[in-house]
């Protein structure tokens, strides 16, 4: 299987996506303008260090995935209770296991 390659601008304007948010609201939570975001997803700029780590808060993922060194998303699991977190553990295993 090929490795799929995604570069920050495109793992932020996915994550963004996929949050459901808009530009504008992204920008107002980490106190910037939509045209710098818009950048960040452009490619025309990239996020300060210190943006990199608000936007991995934010999207609840690692500065690695934002950076495609990993593939790995993360989730929070708050509010959940310890039995639904081992569900959701066991059914992560049975994916690993049945790809392997």
């Amino acid at each position: 299987m090929a490795k799929e390659l995604f570069t920050l601008a495109e793992r932020i304007k996915s994550l963004r996506a996929k949050s459901g948010k808009t530009q504008t609201e992204l920008a107002k939570a980490l106190g910037l303008t939509r045209s710098g975001v818009n950048a960040w997803e452009m490619g025309l700029s990239v996020p300060s260090t210190l943006h990199i780590v608000e936007l991995a808060k934010y999207f609840h993922v690692t500065t690695d995935y934002l950076f495609g060194l990993e593939k790995a998303e993360t989730f929070a699991l708050y509010g959940l209770s310890d039995e639904q977190i081992e569900t959701i553990k066991e059914v992560a295993r049975l994916y690993r296991h049945n790809k392997e």
